[in-house]
């Protein structure tokens, strides 16, 4: 099911407000939000650097939140292109709505993205930006989902997630990383942000492989 919210939108929410809302989300779905606390700007800077600063690009995100990507992603694109947002969290998604009327917020699974773009007239985005919580996926849904996002992504476009440092080891995030390997050409991970709390990293993902195996 996807739900597009509508242009009518309330003020914009204080960030302490969307700090509550996070950790709630938390507490009422904790397998899903898997995290107590939104990603810091340091962190976003960091994770949206292969939004284009030039250009109309179509920008898709998944997973946003309370938009912690969401605003750097906006300040890139400077009114340019198309912000797509792709929220399961119906709460979450009425939030974001409310803080950026700008963003096409829409309530669906990521694993539906080409249905999504489709909906919309587009067949790929020029970047994809995820704040997915990897590690709280099964190893299906982490294939689905890495699936859409190559299937949707443009061939000389952008992939870029993040991780936590102190998981880096962990099998969850091994297995990620050998998926995203199996996925993309090219994939490089950044340095570590240590004023995101906890510390992260990123994985800058290019050129999509048109037909990849599983990351098992």
């Amino acid at each position: 099911m996807t739900t597009v919210l509508g242009a009518t939108r309330p003020a914009a929410a204080a960030p302490a407000a969307h700090r509550t809302a996070f950790l709630r989300e938390f507490f009422r779905d904790p397998f899903t939000v898997a995290a107590v606390t939104p990603s810091g700007e340091p962190l976003a800077d960091v994770v949206t650097a292969t939004v284009p600063r030039t250009g109309e690009p179509l920008i898709v995100e998944l997973g946003p939140g309370t938009g912690a990507f969401t605003a750097a992603i906006q300040r890139r694109l400077a009114g340019r292109g198309r912000h797509l947002a792709v929220e399961v969290n119906e709460r979450f998604a009425a939030l974001l709505a409310a803080r950026y009327p700008d963003v096409d917020v829409v309530v669906a699974d990521a694993r539906n993205l080409r249905h999504v773009l489709a909906q919309r007239g587009h067949r790929q985005a020029d970047a994809i930006v995820s704040g997915l919580p990897w590690a709280a996926f099964t190893p299906g849904l982490q294939d689905d989902v890495l699936d859409a996002v190559t299937d949707a992504l443009a061939p000389q476009g952008a992939f870029t997630t993040f991780a936590y440092t102190y998981t880096r080891w962990a099998p969850p995030a091994r297995r990620l990383r050998r998926s995203l390997v199996s996925r993309f050409e090219e994939v490089v991970l950044s340095r570590t942000v240590w004023a995101n709390v906890p510390p992260a990293f990123v994985y800058y993902c290019r050129r999509p492989r048109t037909s990849a195996p599983a990351g098992g």
